[in-house]
């Protein structure tokens, strides 16, 4: 892969790492500010699901954090768009739509077709 790709993705992950971090420092200040006091239990059960959910999306974000710092090394390492499977090149438009991924379109069916069985 070319270096200006590589950069391209590097910034796109990056951006999207920052993005991430921002909306988890948000949640923690929302959920820490002591503005909430419902006396009615309805309320408050309504408030509580809304956290579970809130925080439900902030640990698969979490995960994603994660994926995207291995993105990130893989970058820096030259193995990055190189399936972990097979050692094919991982097309292009799959690393765009999905840039954390580690394998190429046909490793990955193959493996879905696995997970089913």
């Amino acid at each position: 892969m070319e270096e200006k790709e590589l950069e391209s993705f590097r910034s796109l992950l990056q951006g999207r790492r920052h993005d991430l971090l921002a909306g988890a420092g948000k949640t923690v200040h929302r959920m820490t500010d002591g503005k909430e006091n419902f006396p009615e239990p309805v309320d408050r059960a309504a408030l509580e699901a809304d956290r579970n959910a809130t925080l439900r999306i902030r640990d698969r974000e979490r995960k994603l954090i994660s994926k995207i710092e291995e993105a990130l090394d893989r970058i820096e390492v030259g193995t990055f768009g190189v399936c972990e499977e097979c050692g094919d090149e991982i097309g292009p438009g799959r690393l765009r739509a999905r840039p954390v991924t580690t394998l190429c379109i046909e490793c990955k069916n193959e493996q879905e077709k696995k997970e089913t069985r």
